[in-house]
C-alpha cells in the first residue's frame, strides 16, 4: 500500500479538482498565456465602421434617425463592398419616414445587409425576448444572431455559429460573414492571438460625408457597422484583460473562422491518456530514482507539455488542456516531499515546542503542593497575583493565601475541600494578598501521582477586574446610560414582577408611556449636546413626580415610561397623568437655558388593558401614538377601539398584498379633452380594486392604506407597466394618446424611479411623449433636492411631468417655480363650484393665467356639465375631465366608446 500511496493522493486530487470544476481556471489561463504568447495578423477582409465618440460629435445628436443609417448604405453601395453587417438595433419602429427611407435603402442593396437579431432578459427576469428586425427590414436583409457567451470569469471566449430563436435556426454574424454557418457545428473558442490592432477601422462620419479615400479603403471588402464609443456601453472583457467592442468583437470572430482558426478543447480522451503515461512514469522512477531527479523529471514533464500545446495551438485550431495535467504534477511534487520528511518525528518536535512557548508565557499563577497541602511550587505569575517571593511561600501552607473568615477566625475556603475535585474543576474564592488586600480568584484544581508522592495543583487567576467588570455590563445592560433610569428591558422585567404581585392581591398596575412632543426640532436647533441636557432634566422631573413604588424607564431617544400601581395615585389614572403633563408647565433647566417641552402620554391598566407586560407596553404605544396624532401635548387611555383600527388596517394590509397577488387590481381610464373642439386628447390611468366578494372598492378606501404600505411601490410599478402597454397598443392602432399615471411616494423614495421609467418605456413600446406623470404636494415634502434630480432626468426622457390637485396644498407656487414640471391639473373642488362661487372662479381664473405665463398646460378637473366646460374655455383652459366627458371605465368599455367611435367617425 506504501509504493500506490503517492499514486492514490494524486487520484483523489484529481478527482477533488474535477468535480469542484476548479481546473477550468486554469485551463484558461494557460491558454490565455498562449494567445499574449503567439500573434496572428487579421486578414483585412473586414472592415469596422466605428459609431465612435468623434462620429457623434460631429453629427451632433443621439439617437441617430435611420436616414443617417439608410444614406451610409447608399455611400457603402458606391464604394462596391461586399457584405454589409449591422451591429444595432432595428427592432422598434421610429418615425414613419426615416422607417421607410431605410427600407428603401435595404432594398436597393439587394440582399447584400446582415441585421442583428438577439435575446434579452424581460421586465420579469425570469424569462428572455427577441429582438428581431421589423417586417420591413427584415424582408431586405439578412438576419443574423449577435448574442455572445460571458464566461464565469465575466470573459468571452466561446461564439456560436448561431442559434435556434423560436425553433428557428439563425446563423451568428461572424459565420454570416465568414460564409461557414452551420447548424450541427458547435460553439468554438475565439482565436485571441490575432490581433485586434490590425483590424481595419473606419469612421462612421468619414463614410457618411463620402470622403473619397475611406471609400477606397472598403473597396471589395466585407463591413462591421457599430458603436466603439464607450459611452454606449457595448463593450466585452475578454482574455488578457482587453477590453472589445462589439463590432470588433464580431470581426475577431468571423476572422477566426476565415483563417480557419475555429478553435476547439482537446478531448478528455487525450488528457485521461496523457495522465495514465504521466502515472506509468512515477511509478517507473518512484523508487529506482532519488527525489530531487523525479522533480527535475516532473519540471521537465510540465515544460515540454507547455512548449507541445504552445506548438500545436499554432499550428491547428486545437487547444491543449494541460491544466490537469500541472495539477498532477505539482500533487506528485507535493507526495515526494511527504515521502522525504519524518511526519512523526516532526509533529513531535512541533508539539513539543509549542508546549514550552506556551508554558514559558503563562501568565495566570501557578502553585503546587505535596499531600499535606504545603507549596512545592511557586511561579512568577503567583508572585505577581499575591505579593509573595518563592522562598517566602515555599513549604508553606496553601490556606496562608486565602482570606479568613471574621466570624470563624479560619479560612473561609480550604485546599482541602478542592483539591479532590475532579481534574479542570473551577472554583472561587476570595485570596489575601501580602499587603492584606482580599480580592476574589479564580482556580482550578488537579491532583496526579508524583515520585514524591500525591501532589495537587493549582492554576490561579485575579478576576478582580473581570467582577468589576461584570458589575458594570450588567449596570450597562439595566440601565440608561445618559439619564440613569432603568432601560426597556429592565422596565420589562420588573413590571412582569408588578403584574405578578398584583395578580396575587387584586390590585392593578398602571403603565404610562411618555413621548416628548417636537424633540427632533430641539436637537436641529440647538444640538445634540442640549438635547442631552433636556432628556436628563426630563428623567429628573419625571422621578420627582412618582411615588415611591413607581418605576421610572428610558425606552428610546424620546420616550420614557411610568409603572406605578394604582393604589398609589388615587386609583385616578386620568388625573395622574394629568398631572405628569402638567409638570412640564414650568421651564427645564438645561446647561445655562430655561426650555419648555411638552409631552403626549399613553396609559394602559392591567389587568384590563393587558394581563403581560408585553401586552401593556404595546397598548400603552397605541395610546401614546392616538395621543400624538389626535391630542398632542394631551394624554390618552388605552380603549380596545384603538387596537381594532389597527387590527382593521393590519387586515386590509393582508388583504391588500393577497390582492396583488391574485391580480384583482385593474385600471380604469377617465377620457381628457381638448375643449375647444371635444377632441379626445388622453386618458387617466386609475387604479381599481375588484374585490372577489365585496366587489368594487373604492381607491379612497384602499389608497391611503397602499401609499403607508410595503405593497406601495409593487403596486405603483404594476400601473405604470400596465398603463404604459395599454398606451402603447392604442399607439400601434394609430391612436396617438397621452397616458396619465399618478406617481405615489413610493417610488421616489427608491431613488431609480427614472430608470424603471426608461425600462417600462422601452420594454412596451410607449413614445416618451405620450407618458405623463402626476405628481402631488405630498409626495415632494419627502425630499425636495431628490424629487427635483429625479424629475431632471425624466424629462429628459421626453417624458411629460404635471402637477396634481394643484391649489390644495401650501407650496403650490413655489413648486411651480422649483421643479421642471409641463402643467398643472387645476383641483375639482374649485371646478365644481365655478359657476356658483365667485372666489373659485377667481382662483381658476387666476390659475390659468398663471399657467400661460409659466409656459405650463392646464386641465380642469371635475366637469360635469357643458356650462362649467364653456365657461373654462372663455376662461382659457384648453383641456378637461370629469364626467360630463366620460366616468373612469374599463379599457375595453374606453376603447368601445371612444376609439372605436373616433375610428369609424374617420372611415366614415
Amino acid at each position: 500500500m506504501k509504493r500506490y500511496r503517492a499514486h492514490i493522493f494524486v487520484t483523489i486530487a484529481l478527482a477533488i479538482v474535477l468535480a469542484g470544476g476548479w481546473h477550468s481556471s486554469l485551463r484558461n489561463a494557460l491558454a490565455d498565456l498562449r494567445f499574449a504568447w503567439q500573434s496572428r495578423q487579421t486578414s483585412g477582409d473586414i472592415v469596422v465602421i466605428a459609431i465612435d465618440a468623434s462620429s457623434i460629435d460631429r453629427i451632433g445628436v443621439w439617437p441617430w434617425p435611420r436616414l443617417l443609417h439608410a444614406e451610409l448604405i447608399r455611400q457603402l453601395q458606391k464604394a462596391d463592398v461586399q457584405d454589409i453587417a449591422l451591429d444595432v438595433d432595428f427592432s422598434t419602429p421610429s418615425d414613419a419616414s426615416s422607417d421607410r427611407n431605410f427600407a428603401e435603402a435595404l432594398e436597393s442593396a439587394g440582399g447584400s445587409v446582415v441585421l442583428p437579431s438577439f435575446q434579452q432578459p424581460r421586465t420579469d427576469r425570469t424569462t428572455l425576448h427577441v429582438n428581431r428586425p421589423l417586417k420591413q427590414f427584415a424582408e431586405h436583409s439578412w438576419p443574423a444572431v449577435v448574442n455572445v457567451e460571458v464566461g464565469r470569469d465575466g470573459l468571452v471566449r466561446r461564439y456560436p455559429f448561431g442559434e435556434k430563436l423560436d425553433g428557428k435556426f439563425l446563423p451568428s454574424m461572424a459565420a454570416m460573414l465568414a460564409g461557414q454557418y452551420d447548424e450541427t457545428r458547435t460553439p468554438f473558442l475565439i482565436d485571441f492571438s490575432i490581433r485586434t490592432a490590425g483590424i481595419p477601422k473606419v469612421s462612421f462620419a468619414d463614410v457618411l460625408r463620402g470622403d473619397p479615400a475611406t471609400l477606397q479603403k472598403l473597396k471589395g471588402k466585407k463591413v462591421v457597422i457599430g458603436g466603439t464609443a464607450l459611452e454606449l456601453g457595448d463593450r466585452f472583457s475578454v482574455p488578457n484583460g482587453e477590453i472589445l467592442s462589439g463590432p470588433v468583437l464580431q470581426t475577431l470572430a468571423a476572422e477566426s473562422l476565415l483563417q480557419n482558426r475555429a478553435l476547439q478543447w482537446t478531448s478528455g480522451v487525450v488528457t485521461a491518456a496523457g495522465l495514465a503515461l504521466l502515472a506509468l512514469l512515477m511509478l517507473f522512477s518512484w523508487r529506482r530514482v532519488t527525489a530531487g531527479k523525479r522533480v527535475a523529471l516532473l519540471g521537465a514533464t510540465a515544460v515540454a507539455l507547455e512548449a507541445g500545446a504552445f506548438a500545436l495551438q499554432a499550428a491547428f485550431p486545437l487547444i491543449l488542456d494541460t491544466s490537469l495535467f500541472h495539477i498532477a504534477i505539482v500533487v506528485y511534487i507535493a507526495a515526494i516531499a511527504l515521502d522525504e520528511i519524518d511526519i512523526r518525528d516532526l509533529l513531535g518536535r512541533v508539539a513539543e515546542s509549542r508546549f514550552q512557548r506556551v508554558a514559558m508565557s503563562l501568565g495566570d499563577g501557578l502553585i503546587c503542593t505535596d499531600a499535606n497541602y504545603l507549596i512545592t511550587v511557586w511561579n512568577p505569575g503567583a508572585t505577581a497575583i499575591f505579593g509573595y517571593l518563592p522562598e517566602e511561600m515555599i513549604g508553606r501552607p496553601f490556606d496562608e493565601i486565602c482570606a479568613p473568615d471574621e466570624a470563624l477566625a479560619t479560612s473561609a475556603f480550604s485546599i482541602k475541600s478542592a483539591a479532590h475535585l475532579a481534574a479542570g474543576s473551577v472554583v472561587e474564592f476570595d485570596g489575601r494578598r501580602r499587603n492584606g488586600e482580599v480580592f476574589p480568584v479564580e482556580a482550578s484544581f488537579s491532583g496526579w501521582q508524583g515520585a514524591d508522592g500525591f501532589q495537587f495543583g493549582a492554576i490561579l487567576r485575579d478576576i478582580s477586574v473581570r467582577k468589576r467588570e461584570a458589575e458594570r455590563v450588567r449596570y450597562l445592560a439595566e440601565h440608561d446610560t445618559l439619564t440613569g433610569l432603568i432601560n426597556r428591558n429592565t422596565l420589562h422585567a420588573q413590571l412582569e414582577t408588578k403584574i405578578s404581585a398584583a395578580e396575587t392581591d387584586g390590585r392593578k398596575v398602571a403603565l404610562l408611556v411618555i413621548g416628548i412632543d417636537g424633540f427632533q426640532q430641539i436637537n436641529d436647533m440647538l444640538g445634540n449636546t442640549c438635547g442631552d441636557l433636556v432628556l436628563r432634566a426630563i428623567s429628573q422631573r419625571l422621578m420627582a413626580a412618582i411615588p415611591p413604588a413607581g418605576l421610572v424607564a428610558r425606552l428610546s431617544g424620546d420616550e420614557f415610561a411610568i409603572a406605578v400601581p394604582t393604589s398609589d395615585i388615587g386609583e385616578n389614572l386620568s388625573r395622574f397623568a394629568e398631572q405628569i403633563g402638567d409638570g412640564f408647565d414650568a421651564p427645564l433647566l438645561a446647561g445655562n437655558r430655561h426650555l419648555r417641552v411638552k409631552v403626549s402620554i399613553g396609559a394602559a391598566v392591567c389587568p384590563g388593558d393587558g394581563r403581560t407586560a408585553d401586552e401593556l407596553l404595546s397598548n400603552a404605544h397605541l395610546a401614546l401614538s392616538r395621543a400624538k396624532a389626535t391630542n398632542r401635548g394631551g394624554h390618552v387611555l388605552f380603549e380596545d377601539s384603538i387596537r381594532r383600527e389597527l387590527e382593521t388596517r393590519l387586515t386590509l394590509e393582508a388583504e391588500l398584498a393577497l390582492a396583488a397577488e391574485r391580480n384583482e387590481f385593474e385600471l380604469f381610464y377617465q377620457p381628457q379633452f381638448h375643449l375647444a373642439d371635444g377632441r379626445l386628447i388622453g386618458a387617466e390611468a386609475l387604479i381599481r380594486w375588484r374585490h372577489p366578494v365585496r366587489g368594487l372598492v373604492s381607491p379612497g378606501e384602499f389608497m391611503p392604506v397602499v401609499n403607508t404600505s410595503p405593497i406601495s411601490e409593487r403596486i405603483a410599478e404594476w400601473v405604470l407597466q400596465t398603463a404604459c402597454a395599454k398606451g402603447a397598443a392604442w399607439e400601434r392602432a394609430g391612436h396617438k394618446l397621452r397616458v396619465g399615471v399618478n406617481l405615489s411616494p413610493s417610488q421616489l423614495e427608491s431613488g431609480d424611479l427614472a430608470i424603471s421609467v426608461a425600462q417600462v418605456l422601452a420594454s412596451t413600446g410607449l413614445s416618451p411623449t405620450s407618458l405623463e406623470l402626476e405628481v402631488t404636494e405630498d409626495i415632494l415634502l419627502h425630499d425636495e433636492q431628490g424629487a427635483l434630480n429625479t424629475f431632471l432626468e425624466i424629462q429628459e426622457l421626453g417624458v411629460r411631468l404635471s402637477f396634481d390637485d394643484f391649489g390644495t396644498g401650501f407650496a403650490s407656487l413655489s413648486y411651480l417655480k422649483k421643479f421642471p414640471l409641463d402643467g398643472l391639473k387645476i383641483d375639482r373642488s374649485f371646478v365644481l363650484g365655478l359657476l356658483t362661487n365667485p372666489d373659485d372662479a377667481a382662483i381658476v381664473n387666476s390659475t390659468i393665467g398663471l399657467s400661460k405665463q409659466l409656459g405650463l398646460s392646464v386641465i380642469a378637473e371635475g366637469i360635469e356639465d357643458r356650462a362649467t366646460a364653456d365657461y373654462l374655455v372663455r376662461m382659457g383652459c384648453e383641456e378637461g375631465q370629469g364626467y360630463f366627458f366620460g366616468k373612469p371605465m374599463p379599457a375595453s368599455e374606453f376603447e368601445a366608446k371612444f376609439l372605436t367611435a373616433v375610428a369609424t367617425a374617420e372611415v366614415a
